[in-house]
């Protein structure tokens, strides 16, 4: 459907008295969640007084959420709810008991997620979709709009809506980064774990404390070789480099124990001790997100997965396409794209320098690799 049949159907989308809000993203991974936090950030700013509820899968919400003083009810749903239909079912009664002024579903192609938006009760409904009759939505938005990254695929569909329906145009220079929005007293812990991991006489000096996460699912995931090639080329290159594993979740070392290690099955605690790393290492993961939302520089590196889909945005984070490049030519790019923490990367025989993709607050990333089709 193209966008003037889109624009012909649906009433205006109210400018004032959109109070409550509920996103609808039924998912129980930590990256998503996390992926769904400029969101929260872009609903506060347009819409100043909102009380903002999540339907969720799992806890995870629970913690990434903790925080956001506009976010008021986390809905849960047990995972498989279709096993649990007690419970899934008296949630949704639940829920539908709230008139909403405006669901936001922020997926393409999640029929979860749509019939969901579609049960519940919402004065607007607001989701992606290029067939308007069918979709079930108040105020549907092309798919086109949507954008590669997904972190602001949701911020695109609010925008474009706001403009296209209530003819409210947003300042579209800025996206809002991830972020779990750490407290003060949460951080200042992490800063204690990390000072303990340190040593006596690392502790307290301007050698940068880099971190390290060696775990991924499926063929993201690192071999344990090429982990310990990139780490003893990042040691021959940077030897001033305090290095420190975060452990998954599994609670077993990815890096055999070599470095100093924390573990916690709490995200907000691994964010917090990510939060005072100087740099963070890590492959495209749902950790990579989680330290970027810590405010890390946070260093992604990509093997399989699209990095204009996922890159990480914001605080001096970057993307590194990994394919191609043996883990010693990885290493000399990481090294390269922070050269003030970690030195001068000119090693012999090296590779001549690989761009990796940074991205600017404005969402917009300056590489080689042409556009990757962010901007409006």
């Amino acid at each position: 459907m193209n966008s003037s049949s889109v624009h012909s159907a649906p009433a205006p989308l109210a400018r004032k008295g959109i109070y409550r809000i509920l996103v609808c993203r039924p998912n129980h991974r930590l990256g998503n969640m996390i992926l769904m936090t400029p969101l929260i950030q872009e609903l506060e700013r347009v819409y100043p007084g909102v009380e903002i509820d999540i339907l969720s899968e799992g806890r995870i919400a629970e913690e990434v959420f903790s925080s956001f003083f506009s976010v008021k009810n986390i809905y849960c749903l047990p995972k498989r709810g279709f096993k649990h239909p007690v419970s899934f079912l008296g949630m949704l009664h639940g829920i539908r008991q709230t008139q909403y002024d405006l669901i936001i579903d922020p997926c393409i192609g999640s029929g979860f997620s749509r019939a969901m938006t579609r049960h519940l009760r919402g004065r607007y409904t607001l989701g992606f979709s290029d067939d308007g009759a069918r979709s079930g939505l108040t105020h549907p938005v092309p798919e086109s709009v949507a954008g590669n990254h997904m972190g602001q695929r949701p911020i695109n569909l609010l925008r474009w809506a706001r403009a296209t329906y209530s003819g409210v145009v947003d300042d579209t220079s800025h996206y809002p980064s991830l972020d779990l929005r750490l407290t003060e007293q949460e951080l200042l812990q992490g800063r204690a774990a990390v000072d303990q991991l340190l040593s006596d006489t690392e502790r307290g000096t301007a050698r940068p404390v880099v971190g390290l996460f060696a775990n991924a699912t499926g063929a993201k995931r690192y071999s344990s070789e090429w982990w310990a090639e990139f780490i003893t080329t990042l040691r021959e290159i940077s030897p001033q480099a305090n290095l420190l594993e975060l452990i998954p979740m599994h609670g077993r070392s990815m890096l055999g124990d070599a470095w100093p290690g924390y573990y916690s099955s709490d995200i907000r605690r691994m964010g917090a001790v990510m939060a005072n790393m100087d740099l963070m290492m890590t492959a495209d993961c749902g950790v990579m997100h989680l330290a970027v939302a810590s405010r890390a520089p946070t260093l992604g590196m990509f093997s399989v997965t699209d990095a204009s889909v996922y890159a990480p945005y914001g605080h001096g984070s970057s993307a590194l396409v990994t394919q191609g490049l043996s883990a010693r030519e990885a290493a000399i790019q990481a090294v390269r794209a922070f050269p003030h923490l970690l030195g001068d990367a000119a090693v012999p025989g090296a590779a001549p320098a690989q761009q990796p993709l940074q991205w600017d607050d404005a969402g917009e990333h300056h590489d080689n690799l042409g556009s990757l089709g962010l901007s409006h």
